[in-house]
């Protein structure tokens, strides 16, 4: 069970917002940072501050030995075979449009297909869009049940011999459902396509293994895991890895140039041209650090418990609709309230110190799929608690006197 003085280690929540104890319920769009991040971060800006594969004198070596220990890290965190499967990226988007933009042009052209569903976010989508329009390939869609989970038997329909990527969130930053993406990949594996796995919402919340999913890539952000802003990581298989180009050019990922041809470093190297985000990663390390310590099964526990905590307590309020499955597995519920825009429902809740989304969080098509311009969201992580559910009910119910709604 996790403690509560696990709360006492993020200074950020140690403040009132409105005159009130701060309740963050954002945690899908970021995630707090524990002191223990905070001051890896500030050590190395005291004492390793270099750039990194470069010098050969002290901060070099110690820049060095802090940032690819946190790729070794990374790598054992989510069980890649090594550590030149792990590409540092500014984080998930990044990752994704590096798959699209120099791995998708080598393997897909005109007629073609490339599978994702209706609920990924925008940054799963355009760059497949982009590719589609470039290559003159079909963009497909599985279908989504009401609850928004899909079925296997029509990602059995949908995906064909004609499909050579299928790109889907392991979870879903709206609707809290979680994908079975391991039988995803055995499905677009049986057809000769390779499967590419947003996994911006799922790494920080439950334990992942991209061996036993057998992904081919597999995209996530530091920064809801606990890491700082702008350092995030792609996961790609090894020998897919070695046959894509790089996408960006210039020091650091070169091997030899000459006036008119260059050739490129070994993996993981060949894809992080230019000074990488040190900090970043040193931070990404101390993260791991940190949820490791407490053991990502005893957060996905502690989750799946909050969520079932605030279905029932937001089922209670009249006119309070909920989207997404029942008995979700991660800690992220998205709601209307009657006909208050999803913006004043957020205003009157910031006025009582509780932070949560409102907007179509950056995934239009699901907006439009759900027949409303935008939702509210509340997502949890591991130092959230009953108690700051019991409080955002409070204050919905408040919201709907604000309004003058009738109460149930």
């Amino acid at each position: 069970m996790i403690s509560s003085s696990i709360r006492e280690q993020f200074p950020i929540l140690n403040q009132n917002i409105n005159g009130h104890p701060l309740v963050y319920l954002d945690n899908a769009a970021t995630s707090q940072k524990p002191r223990q991040v905070i001051e890896a971060v500030k050590s190395y800006y005291e004492w390793d501050n270099a750039n990194v594969h470069r010098g050969v004198h002290t901060l070099g070596s110690r820049a060095t030995d802090a940032y690819e220990g946190a790729r070794e890290k990374l790598a054992k965190f989510i069980n890649a075979r090594s550590t030149q499967e792990i590409i540092f990226t500014r984080g998930t988007t990044t990752a994704l449009n590096i798959v699209a933009s120099s791995y998708g042009p080598s393997v897909v052209g005109e007629g073609d297909e490339i599978v994702i569903t209706q609920m990924e976010h925008h940054s799963n989508l355009i760059p497949w869009q982009q590719l589609a329009k470039k290559t003159g390939a079909t963009l497909k869609y599985i279908p989504l049940q009401p609850d928004g989970t899909i079925l296997l038997v029509d990602a059995e329909k949908t995906i064909t011999d004609q499909t050579k990527i299928v790109a889907i969130a392991y979870v879903s930053n709206v609707m809290g459902v979680t994908h079975p993406v391991k039988e995803l990949a055995a499905i677009a594996h049986r057809h000769g396509a390779i499967i590419v796995v947003d996994g911006a919402q799922s790494t920080p919340h439950m334990k992942v293994d991209v061996q036993d999913l057998d992904c081919d890539f597999y995209a996530l952000s530091g920064h809801k895991m606990l890491a700082p802003t702008g350092i995030g990581a792609l996961y790609g298989k090894k020998a897919l890895l070695e046959a894509m180009e790089p996408v960006e050019f210039g020091g650091e990922m070169i091997d030899d140039v000459g006036l008119y041809e260059s050739t490129w470093k070994e993996l993981p190297w060949k894809f992080e041209g230019g000074t990488p985000i040190i900090a970043g990663a040193v931070g990404l390390g101390a993260a791991i650090d940190f949820l490791q310590e407490i053991g990502l099964d005893e957060i996905h526990r502690h989750e799946t418990k909050l969520a079932a905590y605030a279905e029932h307590r937001l089922s209670e309020i009249s006119g309070l609709s909920l989207y997404g499955p029942r008995n979700r597995e991660v800690g992220v519920i998205t709601f209307n309230l009657g006909d208050v825009h999803p913006h004043d429902v957020a205003t009157v809740l910031d006025a009582e110190g509780i932070a949560i989304r409102a907007g179509h969080h950056c995934c239009q098509p699901l907006m439009r799929w759900l027949e409303v311009s935008s939702t509210a969201r509340a997502s949890f992580y591991l130092y959230n608690n009953e108690s700051e559910i019991d409080l955002l009910v409070a204050a919905l119910i408040k919201t709907k006197e604000y309004f003058a709604y009738e109460l149930g």
